[in-house]
């Protein structure tokens, strides 16, 4: 039986624990930032380029590119916080494709506090981008009287965030080892390839949603 990592622990001393996610979790970003230095150690300015840092511009490029689509008021930074959600989900994901390897995405706490990052980032580039006065009467738009519901509607999506990741990333480890029960050949070779597929969408679609949540918190229609 597959278990969720919050399942296991592997150390215990009084109210402090470390369990599987978080292990998992410090594993997955010590690969990030390993990976980090490796592939940007040797990038220089002019021509010409190596093929490592010709397709990283390219990758930064596309990423730009439909960030500015998604927010055309695209604020220092915005690619940089969206592009590191991508690539910890992208990658833990990926990572599931390897036996004993639990994906932190697979534990409600890992994913509620990636929506917390996304929750704070709304009003901090909001903020940032039209100030903290016409920021607060966003949520009096239209009429005031739509400030608890525009409230309410902030963690909502905070909420839906957190659960569509989780529950994406559960459903498909548990297919998996259901079917790997029943037909231990074939058939999980074929959900494991197709949950690779789900969890860069997963990855995708999260990271779109934390771009379109933030340009809504800059939105100064709504304000002026």
């Amino acid at each position: 039986m597959h278990l969720t990592p919050d399942d296991q622990i592997w150390w215990e001393y009084g109210l402090l624990k470390i369990n599987t996610t978080m292990v998992f979790t410090w594993a997955v970003m010590a690969l990030l930032t390993a990976g980090a230095w490796m592939v940007t150690r040797r990038l220089r300015a002019g021509v010409p380029n190596s093929r490592i840092q010709h397709v990283l511009e390219v990758v930064v490029g596309g990423i730009d590119k439909q960030l500015s689509e998604i927010s055309p008021r695209r604020p220092r930074g915005l690619s940089a916080f969206v592009g590191t959600l991508f690539l910890f989900i992208a990658v833990c994901n990926t990572l599931a494709v390897i036996p004993g390897f639990d994906p932190p995405t697979g534990s409600l706490s890992t994913t509620a506090g990636l929506a917390l990052c996304v929750f704070t980032a709304v009003p901090a580039y909001g903020i940032g981008a039209i100030g903290l006065k016409r920021y607060v009467r966003n949520y009096l738009y239209p009429t005031p009287f739509m400030l608890p519901f525009n409230i309410l509607g902030e963690f909502s999506r905070t909420l839906a965030l957190s659960v569509r990741l989780f529950g994406n990333v559960m459903s498909s480890s548990m297919i998996g080892a259901i079917l790997l029960i029943i037909a231990p050949l074939i058939v999980p070779l074929l959900m494991q390839l197709l949950g690779l597929l789900t969890g860069l969408v997963q990855a995708y679609i999260f990271a779109v949603l934390a771009a379109v949540y933030i340009s809504a918190g800059m939105d100064v229609t709504t304000s002026a």
